[in-house]
């Protein structure tokens, strides 16, 4: 049995985003702001998108950056770096997130 994934309502959206304000602003407590459940968040969270060995490349020349120097950025090593931009591996998890952050706003955000 397959199931699909739940497309968050823009309700939704519109109630976490508003949470997420008032958090920053201190109108709404810590302890009220967790009973949002990860789930939630996870539901309304953007998927990242994927990338591609020459958009890698592109992002880090971009930045002037050498492939040491931006690997340590992505918590990552020179040499699976070297590897995302061979296309010998892909980026998954807080690596691929980072890497799509970089690309919508820049590298001075992960500095």
């Amino acid at each position: 049995m397959t199931t699909k994934a739940k497309t968050p309502s823009r309700l939704r959206l519109e109630i976490l985003e508003l949470a997420k304000e008032m958090r920053a602003n201190d109108t709404l407590d810590e302890a009220d702001f967790r009973k949002i459940t990860l789930r939630e968040f996870a539901e309304a969270a953007p998927t990242a998108a994927p990338l591609t060995a020459d958009d890698i490349r592109a992002l880090r020349e971009d930045a002037h950056m050498s492939q040491a120097v931006f690997a340590k950025y992505l918590n990552l090593t020179a040499g699976h770096l070297s590897q995302m931009e061979r296309g010998l591996k892909r980026p998954t998890g807080p690596a691929l997130a980072l890497l799509n952050v970089i690309r919508r706003k820049g590298i001075e955000v992960v500095m």
